[in-house]
């Protein structure tokens, strides 16, 4: 069966879209949220990447109470090892696969193709990032941790061994603890992958010096 098609606000370039950045938001929010962010990433006008902010779909989320909100998956628990819902992380991930794989249709080298994604969205960006069968530019992992990750050795793709982690989470993260991301940031490390951790002075969101060191971390990657 196809994947669902999942609908994204679409910022394009100035220039020749060349490059291509899918950037997934975190429980509760939209493509709308993070959207605002790329004026903020002061790019080279010149740049060529195109953001798509992919929408969720709407899910009832069981710690929540039942209450339908936009969601990657399920979260029946906070514990680590129960708290993504795995089938609904692979629904999500085959959603995302489809928004790379269509843009590889239309010209964009999947070399060329980055993920970036926050909270829920970095699970996503993980779990699609590190399996897919094509060597993609990157993973940009925030506020997040990592499904399964004791699975990482087998399951991960010989295309993307080499591909380039940023991870950076908020000292005083309330939501995703610092611990859960440190947690997936060592399964990459202890797997050979190519990761680099920072962590600011903040809580569950992004601040100034991270956004710039986005900006930094994107353009060594795609220009």
């Amino acid at each position: 069966m196809p994947s669902p098609t999942l609908d994204f606000v679409d910022v394009m370039p100035e220039q020749a879209h060349n490059a291509t950045v899918i950037w997934l938001h975190g429980l509760g929010d939209s493509g709308n949220g993070f959207a605002p962010i790329v004026p903020e990433l002061r790019l080279p006008s010149d740049a060529g990447i195109r953001f798509i902010f992919p929408h969720a779909p709407v899910r009832p989320i069981t710690i929540n109470n039942g209450m339908p909100m936009r969601a990657w998956y399920d979260i029946r628990s906070l514990e680590i090892e129960q708290r993504a819902d795995l089938e609904g992380v692979l629904a999500s991930a085959a959603s995302v696969e489809a928004l790379i794989d269509n843009e590889i249709a239309n010209g964009i080298k999947p070399e060329k193709i980055l993920l970036a994604g926050f909270s829920q969205g970095g699970v996503i960006a993980y779990q699609v990032g590190l399996r897919y069968k094509k060597p993609l530019a990157g993973i940009l992992a925030l506020s997040t941790y990592m499904s399964e990750s004791s699975k990482l050795s087998e399951q991960g793709s010989t295309e993307n061994k080499e591909i380039p982690l940023f991870v950076c989470h908020g000292q005083y993260d309330e939501v995703v603890q610092p611990t859960l991301g440190k947690m997936a940031f060592d399964a990459l490390i202890g797997t050979g992958y190519n990761a680099t951790w920072k962590d600011y002075p903040m809580q569950h969101n992004v601040c100034a010096e991270e956004i710039a060191d986005i900006s930094q971390w994107i353009q060594q990657r795609l220009l």
